[in-house]
């Protein structure tokens, strides 16, 4: 069964999901200069990932979608097992969000110059100064009445469990006056882990926490600290227990 699902993948779904990408891609980049970015930035990426899952397999369950409301911007703070998050999170969420990634995401062909196009935020650690002002490009989106979407830990975990929380993504939320909603991600690091190429058919779910608001938050350096490993304890209460 192992090696028909691997004949799949590369006789089916890389040919597939190769031309998916550049059409996505291709989409993103002229919707946005024609328009509209709101809309192209979102939705041709959301039904590629939405493809990316389908396709290969992957059953998906989803928990928490009520705790949303329309037209209320938020920022999505999720722990990060691998690669595959981004489908789960993108093609499965149902909310218009922009990306805080990498910048080293941004040099994949025609996928880079997608996520460009489409406003997402490339975070550069060269310096502190140059981190500052990847925060700022962020809640400029914010400002716009965007939704973002953070990895706190800040790169993919290598044993399925997580590393402690960094405070960018919660000086956002506050500057901005925004709630914070936890996401709870289990199965990517199964599907895809960390260097690895090979895709395995197992399940993926996300559980979506209720938000927690930002008006009360101590803006001290400890404070803010605590804020982030509380909501590292919510994301943490709803993980399958092999990643705890």
């Amino acid at each position: 069964m192992k090696y028909l699902y691997r004949l799949y993948q590369l006789v089916i779904c890389l040919p597939i999901l190769l031309v998916a990408s550049v059409l996505t891609s291709l989409t993103t980049v002229l919707g946005c200069m024609l328009g509209n970015g709101h809309f192209w930035g979102y939705y041709p990426g959301k039904y590629w990932s939405w493809l990316w899952v389908r396709i290969l397999l992957l059953p998906v369950k989803v928990e928490g979608r009520e705790h949303l409301k329309k037209n209320q911007s938020y920022v999505f703070v999720a722990n990060h097992q691998g690669a595959f998050d981004i489908f789960l999170i993108y093609g499965f969420l149902g909310v218009p969000i922009k990306w805080v990634m990498k910048a080293g995401i941004g040099k994949i062909p025609f996928v880079g110059a997608a996520c460009r196009a489409a406003g997402f935020i490339f975070v550069d650690n060269s310096s502190p100064k140059a981190a500052a002002r990847s925060v700022l490009e962020a809640e400029r989106c914010l400002k716009n009445g965007a939704s973002i979407v953070v990895f706190p830990e800040g790169s993919r975990t290598s044993t399925g469990k997580m590393i402690r929380f960094k405070k960018g993504a919660y000086q956002m939320a506050v500057d901005q006056h925004l709630p914070i909603i936890p996401i709870t991600l289990n199965g990517p690091f199964d599907v895809l882990p960390i260097g690895s190429l090979n895709v395995h058919p197992h399940r993926m779910e996300m559980v979506i926490h209720p938000e927690v608001p930002t008006a009360d938050m101590d803006t001290s350096h400890k404070g803010m600290q605590q804020f982030a490993d509380k909501t590292r304890e919510i994301i943490a209460s709803a993980l399958w227990e092999k990643y705890r």
